[in-house]
């Protein structure tokens, strides 16, 4: 398995699609066959709302990522308005 950190900004005034939108996001992303959740939460900006998502998952591959995100109910909700996925090289605090 490899890891990938994934990183989306939300669409601007999106907080209630978001908030709409977390217990299936939750849901989905603690209970997926192919694509493992390790690490994951929003990111904040200045006024400590939440703007974004950063997560780090283990899968076989970027497709599988891909495909995976594209299922995410965030996504299906119309909230993701920007998201990079890049493969990621865990070097300090692995997980065991």
């Amino acid at each position: 398995m490899t890891h990938f950190l994934i990183y989306t900004e939300d669409k601007a005034d999106s907080l209630d699609v978001r908030m709409g939108a977390r217990e299936d996001h939750l849901n989905w992303a603690l209970n997926h066959p192919t694509v493992k959740l390790i690490s994951a939460g929003p990111w904040l900006d200045d006024a400590g709302d939440m703007r974004g998502s950063l997560l780090i998952v283990s899968a076989d591959s970027l497709q599988t990522v891909e495909t995976w995100l594209e299922e995410d109910p965030y996504n299906k909700a119309g909230l993701t308005g920007f998201k990079r996925v890049r493969r990621f090289n865990w070097l300090l605090g692995a997980p065991e």
